[in-house]
């Protein structure tokens, strides 16, 4: 396997490595380590932004510290919105459509509706601890 390797974190994971310190921060590390490249849409970074501010009530400060990070670590992908894979909820439909058009071989999510699809084409969907496990076997 060659490194960085290309993935997608769903948002949930970004926010859970933000705020706790389980295997979604684990999976933070690795980008911040060099050893993973994530991959990123503008649709992304929007609603990673929104639920910081709504939900979680970061301060602009941070979330732009946030923004500056997630941008740095990442590569921005353009998507066209069209991927339809998501039966139950079409809105994850972007972390898909995200890990095709940029090449990435998995998406690594908390999310039931992703996680339960397991694979789209070439692209593998699981859970932060399974991604860690992959990551650890794969390094040596």
């Amino acid at each position: 396997m060659t490194f960085p390797r290309r993935v997608v974190f769903d948002t949930n994971i970004w926010i859970s490595g933000l705020i706790w310190r389980g295997d979604p921060y684990r999976c933070l590390k690795l980008a911040y380590a060099g050893l993973v490249r994530p991959l990123y849409c503008t649709l992304m970074l929007a609603e990673l932004t929104q639920k910081l501010r709504s939900s979680f009530s970061f301060s602009e400060n941070h979330i732009e510290a946030v923004a500056y990070d997630y941008k740095r670590l990442g590569d921005l992908i353009k998507i066209n919105g069209d991927l339809r894979v998501v039966k139950d909820d079409h809105d994850d439909d972007k972390f898909i459509e995200c890990a095709l058009t940029g090449n990435a071989s998995v998406v690594v999510s908390g999310d039931n509706h992703l996680v339960n699809l397991g694979a789209y084409g070439k692209v593998h969907i699981m859970t932060a601890n399974r991604f860690l496990l992959e990551m650890q076997t794969s390094t040596g």
